[in-house]
């Protein structure tokens, strides 16, 4: 498995973590609960990287497979008046990973970064490792210290 953006990252990091790969399904509806069921991982630890447009700053939201992101949460979270999901464009352009394929890590542009709560609920946590059908576990402290993240309710 050649490496990512992201996997290189937490390399040069020196963070414990552990990739899981599986192969994707373009036909998958959900690319997070793909993640789950094919890796047969609870999906609670599978968390999907979503970017959304926070007034005018794409910023990039952390929420388990299993909910929605909740934006008037997220705003309120960044101490904004509005949020709305960023342009698909936009957002690969941006963080340097195609959709479904999005990692909150080594990213080519540090966005700001809201991870849900309940993922401290986890010890491990998982998310995407840079491309579809590759994950990478790694606790959520950690996480939020490698993307500058805050912690809030934002999933719904």
């Amino acid at each position: 498995m050649s490496a990512t953006p992201a996997t290189k990252a937490l390399e040069r990091a020196k963070v414990a973590f552990t990739t899981h790969t599986y192969e994707h399904d373009p036909k998958h509806e959900s690319y997070g609960l793909e993640a789950a069921e094919r890796l047969d991982l609870d999906p609670a630890t599978v968390f999907k990287t979503l970017v959304a447009d926070v007034d005018g700053k794409l910023t990039v939201a952390i929420v388990g497979v299993e909910h929605q992101l909740d934006l008037k949460a997220l705003a309120s979270a960044c101490k904004a008046k509005k949020a709305q999901m960023a342009d698909v464009k936009q957002a690969e352009r941006t963080t340097g990973y195609v959709a479904g394929g999005i990692s909150p890590l080594g990213q080519k542009k540090p966005l700001p970064t809201v991870i849900d709560e309940t993922a401290e609920l986890h010890d491990t946590i998982h998310v995407s490792g840079g491309r579809r059908g590759l994950e990478v576990e790694l606790t959520p402290t950690d996480l939020a210290q490698l993307t500058n993240a805050t912690f809030a309710p934002i999933a719904r």
